[in-house]
């Protein structure tokens, strides 16, 4: 069965970095698109970075672009976001998922059918 398992999640400073993981199986890696998302409490869950895995292309929310990286391991079946000077308001719990539902955008929340049990990042000020 498709499985998704986030890692990387940790307590760091403003300013620092982290990479996370989204170690996947169970379905064809390398021709999908991956999402990596973010909730903070109380707050709804947003798209932070995609990924093409099919032909490497990214997106990436304004907000994260020069700062975070989406990036893939065909050989690990793995998608990873380095996430660098990390900002207070970025601490959330960060999940990765697959989008099933083509059309609309990388952004859509309902298209992404699997989702990992996401891996928490607190940034302290």
């Amino acid at each position: 069965q498709v499985q998704l398992v986030e890692s990387g999640g940790d307590s760091v400073q403003a300013g620092g970095s982290l990479r996370l993981s989204c170690a996947a199986s169970g379905f064809t890696f390398d021709s999908n698109f991956m999402g990596w998302f973010r909730q903070a409490p109380g707050k709804g869950r947003e798209g932070v970075a995609g990924i093409d895995t099919g032909g490497s292309i990214v997106y990436y929310d304004d907000s994260v672009k020069g700062r975070f990286t989406i990036s893939q391991d065909n050989a690990k079946n793995t998608v990873y976001l380095q996430m660098n000077s990390l900002k207070p308001e970025e601490t959330a719990a960060y999940y990765c998922a697959i989008k099933f539902m083509p059309g609309g955008t990388w952004r859509d929340v309902y298209r992404y059918k699997y989702w990992g049990q996401g891996t928490q990042v607190t940034v302290s000020s």
